[in-house]
Order: C-alpha cells, then structure tokens, then sequence
C-alpha cells in the first residue's frame, strides 16, 4: 500500500515541478516534472497489474 502512495506522490510531485517551471519558464523544470509524472504513472500501473494476479 505504501508503494501506491509513494507512487501516486511522486505524479503529483511531478506535477507540481512542471506548473512552476511553466510559470517561472524554466523548461528544465518542466521536462523534470513531466518526467516525474510518467515515471509515477507508470509504476501504479505495474502496480495495478500485479494486484491483478
């Protein structure tokens, strides 16, 4: 379960990097946030597929 969290924390996180790089028009920051929430993504679904089986 505390995967999940960390997991859907770091979309979030990610989410959150890339509207300040918007913003503050740091691009650096927006790819990193975009990043960030793909990799977050991805992980819940692994997740989901394991809780499958």
């Amino acid at each position: 379960m505390t995967e999940k969290f960390d997991d859907k924390a770091e979309e979030l996180k990610g989410k959150a990097k890339e509207a300040t790089g918007k913003a503050t028009g740091n691009e650096q920051w927006q790819a990193e946030g975009k990043t960030e929430q793909v990799k977050g993504a991805l992980k819940q679904a692994g997740e989901k597929v394991k809780d499958a089986f």
